[in-house]
């Protein structure tokens, strides 16, 4: 229960990643606040974390909406207190090269990606700096690192998480807050699995996938939530700024899997 007496949002909690995240930092002790635009499947959430005896509250919301944030932060504040810790998950993945990549899905893709995670930590780092105490945690991807195939917009957005998390980082030290990124490489989640089916033939894709990883297989969505919990915690108490590949080497041996 290393996380006992903290607040938490989490965006994008409704499923995949963010699902993990949110039922694990509960499991540790925290009051979390479920954020996604899945008003269901926030409740669904929130009822698995009640059940297993931990605390929740759904807060269906758009996360690249100003107001819907300021409101569910707001909510959050009032049933269970300030927040000392914010993980941004909620993520859109458009596909295609720069070329194939319609303006509204690259704006799409920045408007949730990146100015959600604006809009969040624009409003729990006040909460923050009065606590002298918090961590941020932003969600980002090894595409923002190295880059994958087919995925330009997803991947410019990731890149700037990866930006972001240092300029927080710098800018709110002295304040006792930390802030860092975390970069996964292929996960065995729901995002994974809508590209997959995508795909001219989704079985070769799905092998390929594997097929390049220095282990042999992809990872899975609690070997991030095993990250997560670490730098949400104090454990993690001198790391900021930082940017952890999740991805079992992948991108250190930057080969791309041939789709």
């Amino acid at each position: 229960m290393r996380l006992d007496e903290r607040i938490a949002i989490v965006t994008g909690a409704g499923n995949g990643i963010g699902r993990g995240i949110a039922i694990r930092l509960a499991a540790e002790g925290a009051a979390v606040g479920v954020l996604d635009c899945d008003a269901a499947a926030c409740t669904l959430v929130v009822q698995e974390i009640e059940a297993a005896g931990g605390k929740a509250l759904p807060l269906p919301a758009d996360v690249s909406d100003a107001s819907a944030v300021e409101h569910a932060i707001g909510k959050l504040t009032a049933g269970f207190g300030p927040p000392t810790i914010a993980v941004h998950a909620a993520a859109v993945m458009p596909t295609g090269t720069i070329l194939e990549t319609l303006e509204f899905d690259w704006d799409r893709a920045h408007s949730v990606n990146v100015k959600g995670a604006f809009l969040t930590c624009r409003e729990v780092i006040p909460h923050m700096q009065r606590a002298g105490l918090g961590s941020i945690i932003l969600m980002a991807s090894i595409t923002g690192v190295n880059g994958l195939p087919g995925l330009a917009a997803y991947s410019s957005s990731k890149g700037a998480l990866i930006a972001l998390a240092r300029a927080l980082a710098i800018d709110h030290a002295s304040q006792g807050i930390r802030a860092n990124s975390i970069a996964p490489g292929t996960i065995d989640s729901p995002m994974l699995h809508q590209f997959v089916a995508t795909q001219a033939d989704p079985d070769r894709t799905r092998r390929a996938f594997d097929e390049v990883q220095p282990r042999g297989r992809i990872g899975t969505i609690n070997e991030v939530v095993n990250i997560v919990a670490f730098l949400a915690s104090e454990e993690s108490s001198l790391i900021s700024g930082a940017n952890l590949c999740v991805d079992g080497g992948m991108s250190i041996k930057s080969e791309q899997p041939r789709l």
